[in-house]
């Protein structure tokens, strides 16, 4: 049966010949057309995407607003085969991101010499300024392949190192980077350098972070709330655990909620949720976490509702450095159990013409799972 209305962009539209359907542009931004196709709900409609709608496209947008015997989804080959077919890349071994409506630097925890890539781009100048970033992050020598209209009849290949790519580009397209230059990989371990962070010195510092994440036990799909975020480094390497991880990040203080947001976007994890504001006030309406860490802003009165808030199997990670802290974190174990750990740290430092070690001051941490 001939559909009565085909939709889709005008370069697709462009594309058909005489079909005796209704041509209806999709709108811009995208999220417009949604209302229009669902209108045509109880005709025959096409919707035209580029490649494999399900692959970083429109698909899943689309289906969940309608029934599953409503739809059929006849795919093509997706940008990312089409671009390793070009290359003779294993697509298991590449890295493949829709960065078309993303920040760039959602490639920043992947960055390290060798690795391979293959990201959508939105437009001909975003090529260019992701080869100023790859620059400014010390990968300028990363050979860039930009592929233009892949698979038809505009197709281009140009490649160039990053700090060498000056050609003009149109749309649609995608890049294929393989990473190289001097600059630093994140680790995959918990506990990377403090460094990495900006900080007004509120921040968990490395070793420290390293056993509360530990504590935390990041795993794919999980929810944590960092509550006292500081600059935001618990909640950035949750988040940095895995893609699939969730993470909201409690701050009072403006200026220090904005370190958080600056840190997280600059690490690749964009999707960190924060909120300015005092817990447990703040807390209200959240979804409830699988994981909380308490930094800062330890309370009587926050771990009681904590404890009398979030449900059973929650895992609450607190530290303490202060006699008054720690009075509290011991009573609640009292209570809830859980177990405590007291860790005592020196680097070595100087000591006259000689060197000695310089202790910091010792951490108690509380970890129960209520």
């Amino acid at each position: 049966m001939q559909a009565k209305v085909v939709m889709g962009p005008p370069r697709h539209l462009a594309l058909l010949g005489e079909t005796g359907a209704e041509q209806v542009e999709w709108p811009v931004p995208f999220a417009d057309g949604l209302p229009l196709l669902l209108s045509l709900r109880g005709q025959r409609v096409v919707v035209l995407a580029s490649g494999d709608p399900f692959c970083f496209g429109a698909g899943n947008v689309i289906v969940a607003r309608l029934d599953r015997h409503e739809w059929r989804a006849l795919p093509a080959p997706s940008t990312f085969s089409l671009a390793a077919a070009q290359l003779g890349w294993r697509l298991e071994e590449t890295l493949c991101l829709g960065l078309h409506a993303a920040p760039l630097t959602r490639l920043r925890p992947h960055l390290a010499s060798g690795a391979r890539a293959i990201v959508l781009l939105r437009d001909g100048q975003a090529p260019h300024d992701l080869a100023a970033w790859l620059c400014a992050q010390g990968f300028g020598e990363t050979r860039m392949a930009v592929m233009e209209a892949l698979g038809g009849p505009r197709q281009r290949i140009t490649e160039a190192t990053a700090q060498n790519l000056n050609d003009d580009f149109t749309h649609p397209l995608c890049v294929a980077l393989e990473v190289a230059g001097n600059g630093s990989a994140l680790p995959r371990s918990s506990g990377i350098d403090d460094n990495l962070f900006e900080t007004d010195g509120q921040i968990t510092k490395r070793p420290i972070r390293a056993l509360t994440l530990s504590a935390l036990e990041p795993r794919a799909g999980l929810r944590l709330w960092d509550i006292g975020g500081g600059s935001g480094s618990i909640a950035v390497e949750w988040l940095l655990a895995h893609p699939t991880t969730q993470a909201v990040a409690i701050e009072p203080r403006a200026d220090r909620a904005a370190t958080i947001r600056h840190n997280a976007d600059r690490l690749g994890v964009d999707r960190l949720q924060i909120i300015q504001g005092h817990a447990p006030e703040a807390l209200t309406g959240l979804p409830h976490p699988d994981a909380v860490f308490i930094g800062g802003g330890l309370s009587d009165g926050l771990l009681e509702h904590l404890t009398t808030l979030l449900p059973k199997g929650t895992r609450l990670v607190a530290n303490a450095v202060t006699l008054e802290s720690e009075a509290l974190l011991a009573s609640a174990q009292a209570r809830l159990g859980g177990a405590l750990l007291r860790i005592e740290l020196a680097r070595a430092a100087p000591l006259g013409s000689k060197r000695g070690w310089k202790a910091s001051y010792p951490v108690v941490q509380w970890t129960v799972v209520l």
